[in-house]
């Protein structure tokens, strides 16, 4: 079955073509949601609820632009919706951001998956501006709509995941010494 044919069988709730898609595309989505999610478990949670949306929203869908791309996008709003619900960020003057910069600059090799680990580590309103800006590459503005934060809030929670996730790797670096 095409992708045209995949989604246009979805559309009519083709359970038999909603578990092709599941099949097709949960890997990719379960990444996003492991990024932006503190533990595995929730990511699995964040992830079947990405999929609920996509088969409650797939009539939205218009064919214009990557379907892939269009999936991508309401797996992350789907995620950012149950932590914006939370809303527990910490709102921190911009002047407060330059105290907090460490200017170290280590070059290292670290595996990626202690990298991941240490990103899924950070306090979720880190971990979320963390991953949308780095991983996901959403500007300050994005990322502020979308979460619901200033500009300032959102350069400030990336600059403290920075920090941390320094200090995280100098501690794997001595710790491989």
């Amino acid at each position: 079955m095409t992708q045209e044919q995949l989604i246009i069988q979805c559309k009519k709730q083709d359970a038999h073509a909603q578990g092709a898609l599941y099949q097709e595309y949960s890997g990719v989505l379960f990444a996003i949601c492991l990024r932006y999610s503190p533990n595995y478990e929730e990511a699995q949670d964040s992830l079947q609820d990405a999929f609920l949306t996509i088969f409650k929203k797939i009539e939205q869908y218009s064919g214009k632009g990557s379907f892939e791309g269009w999936i991508k996008r309401v797996t992350v709003n789907t995620v950012l919706q149950k932590y914006r619900k939370k809303r527990h960020f910490d709102i921190v003057r911009e002047d407060q951001i330059a105290d907090e910069i460490d200017d170290e600059d280590e070059e290292t090799e670290i595996p990626l998956n202690a990298l991941l680990q240490m990103v899924q580590e950070l306090p979720d309103q880190y971990r979320l501006v963390f991953s949308m800006y780095v991983l996901d590459g959403y500007s300050h503005k994005e990322i502020g709509e979308l979460l619901g934060i200033s500009n300032g809030t959102s350069k400030s929670n990336l600059a403290r995941a920075r920090k941390i996730l320094q200090k995280k790797v100098n501690q794997f670096n001595a710790a491989a010494d």
